[in-house]
């Protein structure tokens, strides 16, 4: 029973640094701020939030790296302080290239850092039935972090200036986060997790053979899972970076900041409850479903012109995004195992880096040339009916074959 309290232990601590570090998601609070309160420009308010975005997801592979090495605790304190001090320090922050350094990079480092080392860590204390569900919650804690960061950053902002809440915001971080990650451990040598009631050994797969990040790219599959990845996130990004602009431009919505709230909702619902589906039926078989939900969504959404359509229209995208989060970490470790896991996933994970620029230049260059969303949600379909075909012909890596024939070689 002690095993098990400490394995909740991990996967709360886990779920509640997330809740922290979901800063990103309060960004859109933060530029309208900047624009109307200190008069920056809309592409200088938004140039901090993209370089978080690229340093993050290039630094959940260092940090993958890292962990597999030296264990979580480390990397995951060293990226909760990097979190805390570069918000701290924004605070300070008078310029664009200021914020750029202390947000972008020294923040949006942090938070790969602090990212990478969760999933790993929770998915060792339980056993390998329960990846999809860890990996949901874990999740969820990042996506839930939209529905309450945005309104108590926006009354931050109002009460005591955008600075200060920079300064607030960070100091929480620090002492809420930096705690929690001194508990986040790698179980000890010879653990063996509890094994859930009524589970069946003869219809479950047990723990794939450990593959490190070489081997995973000889894989076909490998290659399959990142343009899925890429594919459907741009999708998902596509509709969650723009669907207050989507409300405006299609149903004359001046005010849609309650879809946001939908998104953030349905994104975090949608990670847990496919994570609980892939531990069911499979982490292939869930993202089908997701994939052919989103397309059906996505070819809609040009006809979604009321609050009740528009609605239906981002919880089923928030859903749809929501279980890429939680499924595709659950792929890599049924695929390629946990030892090297942090890498893997580090490398799997540009796809979403890369989805980040594709889904906002095809709304970009939609709006621009037509001034509708109409040819993005055109080429989202056709990127997501992709993913759905990728999804009928990607089976499991036989990695326990590969690693007899790489240790044979």
């Amino acid at each position: 029973m002690k095993k098990f309290d400490r394995a909740m232990q991990i996967l709360l601590a886990g779920f509640c640094i997330n809740l922290c570090m979901g800063i990103l998601y309060a960004w859109s609070v933060f530029k309208k701020a900047l624009v109307v309160d200190l008069g920056w420009s809309n592409a200088d308010a938004s140039l901090p939030y993209t370089v978080a975005i690229i340093t993050f997801s290039l630094s959940l592979l260092v940090a993958g790296i890292l962990q597999d090495r030296m264990g979580p605790r480390r990397v995951l304190i060293l990226g909760t302080v990097m979190v805390g001090l570069g918000m701290i320090i924004s605070s300070f922050a008078t310029t664009p290239m200021l914020l750029i350094v202390t947000f972008g990079i020294l923040t949006g480092s942090g938070i790969g850092f602090g990212y990478a080392c969760l999933s790993p860590s929770a998915m060792k204390w339980f056993h390998p039935s329960k990846k999809g569900l860890v990996n949901g919650l874990i999740a969820a804690g990042f996506g839930l972090a939209a529905v309450y960061l945005a309104p108590l950053t926006s009354f931050l902002i109002n009460e005591v200036g955008i600075n200060t809440s920079f300064l607030i915001l960070g100091i929480a971080v620090l002492i809420i986060a930096v705690p929690l990650a001194c508990n986040i451990n790698n179980p000890p040598a010879g653990y063996t997790p509890e094994v859930p009631a009524g589970y069946d050994a003869n219809n479950k797969s047990g723990n794939a053979a450990d593959l490190n990040w070489r081997s995973m790219l000889k894989t076909p599959q490998f290659y399959s899972l990142w343009v899925m990845y890429a594919f459907a996130s741009a999708s998902g990004l596509m509709i969650i970076g723009n669907i207050t602009s989507i409300a405006a431009t299609q149903a004359n919505i001046a005010d849609a900041a309650y879809l946001v709230v939908i998104l953030a909702i349905f994104n975090s619902g949608g990670r847990v409850a496919a994570g609980i589906l892939s531990d069911k039926i499979g982490g292939i078989k869930t993202l089908m479903i997701a994939f052919i939900m989103q397309a059906i969504n996505m070819v809609m959404f040009a006809t979604f012109k009321s609050d009740f359509t528009l609605i239906i229209g981002a919880a089923v995208a928030g859903i749809g995004y929501g279980t890429l989060l939680a499924v595709f970490p659950s792929i890599i470790a049924d695929f390629y195992g946990l030892k090297n896991y942090g890498a893997n996933y580090g490398v799997l994970y540009t796809a979403w880096g890369v989805s980040g620029f594709i889904g906002p230049v095809v709304a970009a260059f939609a709006v621009d040339t037509t001034g509708t969303y109409t040819l993005a949600y055109t080429v989202c379909s056709i990127m997501l009916g992709i993913a759905v075909v990728l999804s009928f012909v990607t089976k499991k890596v036989d990695s326990v074959a590969l690693a007899a024939k790489a240790t044979n070689a």
